[in-house]
């Protein structure tokens, strides 16, 4: 491989996502931090891809001890680890092929693990039932599902439908698996709801560019935090039923709900209590991962997909693919199961366990609400509550004035390098040391720039100050020199006049 010309089209054809751009612009800043580059901050705190670890959360000492001693089966006997955690560890080690974390395991997963993610599942959904060999264990469940999906040579492309906004990273998948992706577009007046009607009109538009095979669900919501009501998932699935499309439901978040009005529910729950019609024809391919909320072990890189009512010869498929990465991380897949099945009253490590997941869901809940009043006293900009989920997603209202300039300019935006004018993301992002993948939407009446937040992770001493990047890309002007009035809205500033006195 010699130039760019003899790289494969379809890798070329991949489009970058924002969440890339910023975390090499963190590890720069940060290595510019190191060298003594004066900056107006002193660390960055780099949340792009959602992951608290890295932002300063701690690990759950029941999962990071029972990998331990699985790690290292010596500790066994070492009496300074709680009993329930050494009964664990040995019980996860009899589950591995030659009693070590170091072995392969089956494509889909260790059944152990596969079995106790069921029980969860039946659990979680108040009896319906679930069984081990409709559970699959992947580090990439949804890559696996859109190479399932994707037309074969010569046929119409494959479409699906996704919510806009969608994760950053499913547009870089669907371009991967050359999966044409059909936008439909969430209600942020109704707390970035799912809107029937558009359902309707983007699978209507969609037929004759490409073919609509599925539609994906995000719920809780990444990155709006919106939770469905049943009677919208009653909507959704009856749709589906309708237009012969497979339910892709991303359910990662389910253990974040941060609302008090509006509780979770699964898409199988409300599938099997709908009654035949749809409980038996519906396809439906549900996941859940270590990325969620109050565990969050991102880096052991393990999740699971429950498959329901899909073609046992195409469920084949499912695991002659995962075979192409042999086996997922067999710590993670431990992990799922310590996640799934977690110390019960009466154990050693339940007190523990409570505290420490107390707390996480303490931080996420307080940090959502407290960024949710910051972000909405700030001129300029608006943003809905989360019910669920890490993140918030504020709208900005560019001035008349910067309309203006960018018809005048003929500005090309982009929404992760090019934002107004001779500004860069960049340059944005700097002003604090704190950014996500932000996304840049025209409306009629001019640009709103959206900015995903993700300080819902980050410990509470951190978020002295999270506001300031809103308060540069509001004034577009920088932090070091920061004016009592907004010129672009005559409006006083209290943050701007307590920085500059």
């Amino acid at each position: 491989m010699t130039s760019l010309q003899h790289v494969n089209p379809r890798a070329r054809g991949i489009r970058v996502s924002p969440q890339s751009f910023l975390q090499s612009l963190a590890e720069h800043i940060t290595q510019e931090i190191t060298q003594k580059v004066h900056k107006p901050f002193k660390e960055v705190i780099d949340v792009s891809s959602g992951d608290p670890h890295r932002a300063g959360m701690k690990p759950v000492s029941f999962v990071r001890q029972v990998l331990a001693v699985c790690l290292y089966p010596e500790l066994l006997t070492d009496q300074s680890f709680p009993l329930d955690v050494r009964l664990r560890a040995q019980r996860l080690l009899e589950a591995c092929d030659g009693g070590s974390v170091g072995s392969y395991t089956a494509s889909s997963g260790l059944l152990h693990v596969r079995q106790s993610i069921a029980e969860f599942i039946t659990k979680r959904d108040a009896g319906v039932p679930s069984c081990a060999k409709n559970v699959f264990i992947s580090s990439g469940s949804q890559k696996i599902i859109v190479r399932l999906l994707a037309s074969g040579e010569g046929e119409i492309q494959t479409g699906v439908l996704t919510p806009m906004p969608c994760p950053h990273t499913l547009p870089t998948l669907l371009d991967e698996g050359e999966v044409a992706l059909v936008p439909y577009r969430l209600v942020e007046e109704q707390g970035w709801a799912i809107d029937l009607d558009e359902l309707h009109r983007a699978v209507t538009t969609a037929r004759g560019r490409c073919q609509p095979r599925a539609i994906y669900i995000s719920n809780p919501g990444n990155p709006t935090g919106h939770v469905q009501t049943r009677e919208s998932i009653e909507e959704v699935i009856r749709f589906a039923a309708a237009e012969g499309l497979l339910l892709f439901v991303d359910e990662v978040y389910q253990d974040s709900m941060i609302g008090l009005d509006r509780e979770f529910i699964s898409y199988k729950r409300v599938l099997f209590e709908m009654g035949k019609e749809y409980a038996e024809t519906v396809e439906l391919v549900s996941s859940h991962s270590l990325s969620c909320a109050c565990i969050a072990e991102c880096g052991q890189r393990a999740g699971y997909m429950e498959i329901v009512n899909m073609d046992p010869e195409v469920m084949h498929f499912v695991d002659t693919m995962l075979c192409t990465d042999i086996s997922t991380p067999v710590t993670g897949q431990l992990a799922l199961d310590l996640m799934l099945n977690p110390p019960k009253p009466g154990d050693p490590s339940y007190d523990t366990y409570t505290q420490e997941t107390l707390l996480t869901w303490t931080t996420l809940s307080q940090n959502a609400q407290r960024a949710l009043e910051l972000l909405s006293d700030l001129p300029g900009i608006s943003c809905q509550p989360a019910m669920g989920g890490i993140y918030l997603y504020p709208r900005l209202h560019l001035p008349s004035e910067f309309t203006q300039l960018l018809v005048l300019q003929k500005v090309s935006i982009h929404p992760s390098i090019r934002v107004m004018g001779g500004w860069s993301l960049s340059q944005l992002t700097e002003g604090e040391g704190r950014g996500h993948p932000g996304q840049i939407t025209s409306l009629s009446q001019g640009y709103t720039l959206r900015q995903t937040i993700t300080l819902t992770f980050t410990p509470t001493d951190n978020l002295e100050s999270p506001v300031n990047i809103s308060m540069f890309l509001d004034c577009g002007r920088k932090l070091e020199n920061p004016e009592k009035t907004h010129t672009c809205t005559g409006r006083t500033c209290k943050l701007h006049a307590e920085r500059s006195t």
